[in-house]
């Protein structure tokens, strides 16, 4: 079964209306959300029409290079989201680094493992399955790292004083740290948690429906859709752990001072 229904520019139009009327449901509550959604759906329909584009000239030409040039540049714009979203960052180039180059590593090191050992393409580096998969990882990836850095560093600030006094008391810096770490970690976790535990009953993922559109036989979307959400998860972990550990190492020292100095407000 591979045959599928194509969808005219009309189609796509029509899908708006709904958008539309959240704009008008905002301005008649005077929300202020009218210009943000008009904003944002423009947005996401040009990146999306240029990354069409840009994805059609990537696979024709096949290249090494440029793919591995691709998955740089989406890895360093999700970074530069992940250090958008804190309240409370780190100075100087840790404050983009340490989120960036946790979900960097932890995404690409599993859509490697997943290219060489699971799906298999010939060549391995093939853009039309490594960019997609890079993607969908890399993009819940950056959204833990983002969650659990900003507990991190939001926590420790209004902790300051529960930490100082346990370093006083002859702690080290990470058994004070630890249960502020805990909490972040947990808060970088839940929404790959709560995606999961939803999966299957309350919601189908995007990349199983749009098989099943597309005329993919279901139990095949299944297996794909379960391989990704796992890999997704590890590589979810992986980042969010990584992040952690690394701004709590920088928010101390060695002689077990809390470093406050470190961050800056937004």
């Amino acid at each position: 079964m591979s045959s599928y229904i194509s969808l005219s520019y009309l189609d796509v139009a029509l899908a708006s209306v709904f958008i539309v009327l959240n704009g008008l449901i905002s301005l008649a509550f005077k929300l202020g959300l009218a210009r943000k959604l008009l904003f944002v759906s423009l947005r996401m329909v040009i990146q999306l029409f240029l990354v069409g584009l840009l994805l059609n000239w990537i696979f024709a030409l096949a290249s090494p290079w440029l793919t591995a040039g691709v998955a740089l540049a989406m890895g360093l714009f999700a970074g530069r989201e992940i250090w958008a979203r804190q309240d409370k960052r780190l100075s100087g180039i840790w404050g983009y680094g340490i989120g960036t180059g946790a979900m960097m590593f932890s995404g690409m090191l599993v859509a490697l493992v997943a290219l060489g050992t699971m799906i298999e393409p010939q060549p391995w580096w093939t853009p039309r399955y490594a960019l997609p998969l890079f993607g969908m990882i890399l993009g819940n990836t950056m959204t833990g790292v983002s969650l659990a850095l900003d507990n991190i560093t939001t926590t420790v600030d209004r902790e300051r004083t529960a930490i100082e006094a346990q370093l006083m008391l002859g702690k080290t810096r990470w058994q004070a740290m630890l249960p502020f770490v805990r909490r972040s970690l947990r808060a970088g976790f839940m929404p790959i948690i709560n995606a999961m535990a939803a999966m299957g009953i309350v919601s189908l993922p995007g990349m199983m429906t749009g098989q099943i559109l597309s005329g993919v036989d279901p139990q095949e979307a299944v297996k794909y859709q379960i391989m990704v959400m796992l890999l997704i998860g590890g590589a979810t972990g992986l980042g969010v752990i990584g992040a952690t550990l690394a701004s709590t190492y920088r928010l101390t020292d060695d002689r077990h001072r809390l470093r406050l100095d470190m961050l800056v407000q937004k």
